[in-house]
């Protein structure tokens, strides 16, 4: 029995790479096997990206706490601490967002964890 080969899926697959490769410089956009590779390390670090754009966000948010928590004259972790005992249940990303945007809600707190 003659070998037969399905070109039409092979195309296909082929195809779907360096519709994926668009946009790249150089043989990456436009020969498969070079395609193939930078395709698949640029999947690679988007997945690993998107676990790290948590913690930068983290990160952002502790620095824009801390720097609004010294012009009332604390530091971050005398703030988040005092803001546990008190039973404040506001998480960073909200603080962060008061600090940044409403800066009297802000001071407010910080009046509240200070008393």
């Amino acid at each position: 029995m003659p070998r037969s080969t399905n070109s039409v899926a092979s195309r296909q697959r082929r195809k779907k790479i360096l519709k994926q490769a668009k946009g790249y410089f150089g043989a990456r956009k436009n020969v498969y096997t070079v395609a193939k590779n930078t395709v698949e390390k640029a999947m690679l670090y988007s997945y690993q990206d998107r676990k790290k754009k948590k913690g930068n966000f983290r990160r952002l948010w502790i620095q824009r706490i801390n720097a609004a928590t010294r012009q009332h004259g604390m530091s971050y972790s005398e703030f988040m601490g005092k803001l546990h005992q008190k039973g404040i249940e506001l998480n960073r990303k909200a603080l962060a967002d008061l600090a940044m945007h409403h800066p009297k809600a802000f001071k407010a707190v910080v009046d509240e964890v200070q008393s």
